[in-house]
């Protein structure tokens, strides 16, 4: 049994070690998410603190920021296909109180201001190109300020998304067949109007869909009267493809980013049925479907 000068030596000594770990209960991290406090650094606005997430998708949050954050992303399975992932990233509304970079062996390039991250845009990167190097804005009161957004990890970034040039390009026949096989959703159908939202830089493409192959979730809803195979649903582009509302088949391949479905290659569905043919009789479809 423990006397009680030796229990209360215990007590003190438990007390010394908690006062020398502030950062215990500060923040809180899995494989794929991570909520920290800059309260953690208080006093010390220089600390840097490394964080490795391992998960396709997560989020981050970050309270009171002061001092850096270093954010380690990647993938759960090794493989060669990994070096060619890209990481998304969306800021929450309200995140603020840092500025955004990417971290290449010391090198930084700027991802996302501050003033951006309000803003809710999208911004994608390869996972080679560094970590995210997140950096607190210097203030006297950091209160009210939070850093948030959510990541995912693509096997490919669209045009929509990253504001690469090829966005708006048409795709290629391999790439069309490649995208019937591993899309998010493939489907037929025609393009019933276009929304063009500026403000995100982006156009809202409302499309009838005839025969849906492939949806990841519900990007397309039944339409019309029970019994008839007809759906809806709408697919972002960019704004400066200048997509317009037009007759004739469309095969809508695409991605959902951050549960929002982005258009890939969307050949006109002649040009598609051609191609996919001359393929199965070649024996070089990379899989099959029924066109019929």
């Amino acid at each position: 049994m423990l006397t009680q000068p030796l229990l209360a030596a215990l007590l003190a000594i438990v007390v010394l070690l908690s006062r020398g770990r502030p950062s215990l209960g500060q923040y809180s991290s899995d494989q794929c998410s991570w909520k920290g406090s800059g309260l953690t650094h208080e006093g010390h606005t220089r600390d840097v603190e490394q964080v490795y997430l391992r998960c396709s998708q997560g989020s981050l949050e970050w309270l009171y920021p002061t001092g850096a954050v270093i954010v380690n992303l990647r993938p759960n399975t090794v493989s060669p296909a990994a070096a060619r992932l890209s990481v998304c990233v969306k800021p929450a509304p309200e995140s603020s109180g840092t500025n955004v970079y990417l971290d290449l062996n010391g090198r930084l390039r700027l991802l996302l201001r501050e003033r951006d991250q309000a803003l809710g845009k999208t911004r994608c990167f390869g996972i080679l190109e560094g970590a995210l190097f997140i950096e607190a804005v210097p203030r006297a009161d950091i209160s009210r300020r939070v850093t948030a957004f959510r990541y995912e990890l693509v096997s490919d970034v669209p045009g929509s998304l990253d504001g690469s040039r090829d966005a708006c390009q048409p795709c290629s026949d391999d790439e069309v067949l490649l995208a019937v096989c591993t899309k998010d959703f493939v489907a037929r159908g025609v393009i019933r109007s276009v929304q063009e939202e500026a403000e995100e830089d982006r156009s809202s493409v409302s499309v009838d869909v005839t025969r849906l192959y492939r949806q990841k979730t519900q990007v397309f809803v039944p339409a019309g009267p029970r019994g008839r195979r007809r759906w809806s649903g709408r697919i972002m582009m960019p704004l400066r493809c200048g997509i317009k509302a037009g007759e004739g088949d469309f095969l809508f391949t695409g991605t959902l980013r951050f549960g929002e479905a982005w258009m890939g290659c969307a050949p006109r569905y002649k040009d598609f049925l051609r191609s996919y043919k001359e393929a199965e009789r070649l024996g070089t479809n990379p899989c099959h479907v029924d066109p019929d």
